[in-house]
């Protein structure tokens, strides 16, 4: 499949393209540090949404501690500025079979998907340290853009149509991420531009997945709840914005 055909679901699912004003203050070389400490962090997070929503809906005790085991190494990283970058690769896997809890209407498809989902978001985490390292960008704290915030604001309040708001956002973020990727990397150096493009194809289907999750789950058509938040992701895309981020809008 071509990227342009890997690109048509996601630009017809997004409400609006990225501005070009974004795209020209991303690929200033200036802004390559904030842009790569960002999409990091932002595949942390992936993993951690990912997780939480497996905790809080699927899975037992046992299972849910598991996961959280899995994640440590990589949160101890961000959070505390401990262990070896390095060592990360060896760490990426579930030291046991994650099991549903017996009263979960959600069960197996959920785990799977999400198991997966991790799993790649965590790779991609090592990989864009990888290229920190070889820019020689540092990894600092930095404060997260309004975009997924925007968004989670308009949660309902009870279930199932909770759940199934949060996978309807995780939705719309994979498929951002993998517009502004597509859209980076005509804009920077091969070895960059590779990365991107070589993200397009798991962000796509992660995409789908979540929204393949949301009306699996929701016990009536979706449709309705995904144009809501496509007008407000396409809000939060195309407005002007003061925070300079990866998901951020137009840069005022």
């Amino acid at each position: 499949m071509s990227h342009s055909e890997l690109l048509q679901p996601i630009n017809d699912f997004l409400n609006c393209e990225t501005p070009h004003g974004w795209i020209d203050k991303a690929t200033k070389k200036e802004n390559l540090p904030v842009i790569l400490i960002d999409h990091l962090v932002c595949e942390l997070k992936a993993a951690q949404s990912a997780m939480f929503l497996i905790r809080k809906y699927a899975v037992d005790k046992d299972s849910g501690d598991a996961l959280l085991e899995w994640l440590k190494p990589f949160e101890t990283l961000i959070y505390k500025r401990e262990g070896n970058w390095r060592d990360l690769a060896a760490k990426n896997k579930l030291t046991k079979s994650i099991i549903p809890k017996s009263n979960s209407p959600y069960g197996q498809d959920l785990i799977d998907k999400m198991v997966m989902l991790i799993k790649e978001e965590l790779h991609h985490f090592y990989q864009v340290l990888e290229i920190m390292d070889e820019y020689g960008v540092e990894y600092q704290s930095i404060t997260p853009c309004r975009y997924a915030k925007g968004m989670l604001r308009h949660v309902k309040t009870f279930e199932p149509d909770a759940l199934v708001d949060k996978l309807i956002i995780g939705a719309y973020i994979e498929a951002r991420s993998c517009e502004r990727f597509a859209k980076l990397a005509p804009h920077v150096d091969k070895r960059l531009g590779d990365f991107y493009i070589s993200l397009l194809r798991s962000e796509a289907r992660h995409y789908q997945d979540y929204l393949a999750l949301a009306q699996d789950i929701a016990q009536f058509d979706i449709t309705e709840r995904v144009d809501f938040f496509a007008k407000i992701e396409a809000e939060l895309i195309s407005s002007t914005d003061e925070d300079f981020k990866f998901h951020s809008g137009l840069p005022v």
